[in-house]
């Protein structure tokens, strides 16, 4: 009988060995190899250094070919009109002859158009509605692009055409009524000056009256 009972105890424990290294297997998590955890190394990205843009001269060149073709007839017109508005009138002289005849070409005209009208010289300001209307009526592409910018252009030029006139008028009739002021002015000087002549008392010595015939004047 304690055979048996050894016998058994030693079966048990035979199988239960296994059944605890099992056990310990299935608890146990494998461990990451060590190159899933390493990371990459950053990666270097080259330094931009800021660069300084050259300077310009205050008077602008006209729209390039590039500008024309990225940005547009009409919006390269307005980055040139917004470029030559602050420009005094050495530099507007400049820039106008430096354009000289604009030929046929629309957006020459605009520009030159540009200019003149900023010179507060009445036939400048003529001369540019005349540029204005030119590319109104020019049918090429070209110019039909830019055929809305000129109309507004021109109508705000003839508007300033007529508020300088009447400037103008003002202007000269102040100077005549001025002048007929300075006139009645020397007319009231010279009737005062003839009513003072005549309100001078007479101080010229009086003769002595000539004694009677015959007698004869006692010392």
């Amino acid at each position: 009988m304690s055979f048996s009972f050894v016998r058994s105890s030693i079966f048990a424990g035979a199988m239960a060995v296994p059944f605890a290294l099992l056990l310990t297997a299935c608890t146990t998590q494998p461990k990451p190899p060590a190159e899933a955890n390493a990371l990459p190394p950053p990666v270097l990205l080259p330094r931009v250094m800021p660069v300084e843009a050259e300077p310009k001269a205050p008077a602008t060149q006209p729209a390039s070919l590039f500008t024309l073709t990225t940005q547009g007839p009409m919006a390269a017109m307005l980055t040139y009109a917004d470029k030559v508005r602050p420009l005094n009138g050495a530099d507007l002289s400049t820039e106008i002859a430096r354009i000289g005849d604009p030929g046929d070409s629309p957006a020459i005209q605009m520009q030159l158009a540009l200019l003149l009208s900023q010179t507060r010289v009445p036939a400048d300001l003529a001369r540019a509605l005349g540029l204005l209307q030119r590319v109104i009526a020019n049918p090429a592409p070209e110019a039909q692009s830019l055929h809305p910018l000129a109309r507004a252009l021109a109508a705000r030029y003839v508007e300033q055409r007529r508020v300088e006139d009447d400037r103008d008028k003002q202007v000269q009739q102040l100077r005549d009524a001025q002048r007929r002021i300075d006139q009645l002015n020397d007319r009231i000087e010279a009737l005062r000056a003839i009513e003072r002549s005549f309100a001078r008392p007479n101080t010229m010595p009086t003769a002595p009256a000539a004694p009677p015939n015959g007698s004869k004047t006692t010392p």
